[in-house]
């Protein structure tokens, strides 16, 4: 694919450490843990670009530090090290990290959209579904009923869930339409990039077809660019451009999907290749 020269989300020399450090961390880390001081650098100097209309995978196993880096960008989790750029904000002149809280609200509400593996952190179970869009819309500055339900039933026909569910609470759904909705709902205010967090993790393997063809659907529909983080290759297979691998916080290997498939060049990366033949 062609990729525009400037990309929707930069991120440069991220550092996410918990302790304190020590000046002989990076001599001494065994994996990613400081074996005099103990710190933990769950990010170790991680740089990325997400370019518009690209779907970048981020793959690596439990522990590596892919939920970290994805959560740090939607401030989830306070960064030690590093800055991040979005096109949308400030035309990618501004760093992110060291925006406002209330900043950090708007980029949340506006320009990104997070899915993540356990749909109790992105859904609030009691609301129905329509209401859980409408929050987002709300929290973005929209206060037109007729516009939000409108747009409810848009996400949701694109997340091929019936209307007629519309007013029901996800903690009714199974596991496959709560992360249903909870891209719908990421979807609400037409973010510039959308953050995918092992959404189809627990799933059934049909379950997880479904969910996977979706995602394909919406990026087509939409054009959105995607963040995509997965322990899975077979996922990173199926939907990513470009493949970013991760392993005890550091990127050990990245460029395109089918490159990396077809010639991986770190060890733990044949690894995982060769688990998935």
């Amino acid at each position: 694919m062609v990729l525009d020269n400037q990309p929707v989300l930069k991120v440069n020399n991220l550092v996410v450490r918990y302790g304190e450090g020590c000046p002989h961390c990076q001599e001494n880390l065994e994996k990613n843990r400081c074996k005099l001081c103990g710190s933990v650098w769950a990010c170790n100097d991680i740089s990325l670009e997400v370019y518009p209309g690209e779907v970048l995978g981020i793959v690596g196993e439990s522990g590596s530090g892919k939920s970290t880096l994805m959560k740090s960008i939607y401030f989830d989790i306070e960064t030690t090290d590093g800055d991040a750029y979005l096109m949308e904000y400030h035309d990618g002149e501004k760093n992110i990290w060291e925006s406002s809280a209330s900043q950090q609200r708007l980029i949340r509400n506006n320009i990104m959209g997070m899915v993540y593996q356990n749909p109790l952190l992105g859904l609030r179970m009691d609301y129905s579904s329509a209401s859980n869009i409408a929050e987002k819309i709300i929290a973005a500055g929209s206060r037109n009923a007729g516009q939000m339900t409108e747009r409810a039933e848009e996400l949701l026909n694109a997340v091929e869930i019936l209307t007629s569910r519309m007013n029901e609470a996800p903690k009714n759904f199974s596991g496959g339409m709560q992360q249903r909705v909870q891209i719908s709902k990421a979807l609400a205010n037409n973010p510039a990039i959308l953050l995918l967090d092992e959404v189809t993790t627990g799933l059934d393997l049909s379950v997880q077809a479904k969910v996977l063809d979706l995602i394909r659907k919406i990026k087509a529909k939409y054009g959105i660019s995607i963040l995509l983080v997965s322990h899975d290759l077979a996922v990173i297979r199926m939907l990513a451009d470009r493949t970013v691998v991760m392993l005890d916080g550091k990127i050990i290997e990245s460029g395109l999907t089918d490159q990396i498939l077809e010639d991986p060049q770190h060890a733990y990366t044949q690894q995982l290749v060769h688990s998935l033949i």
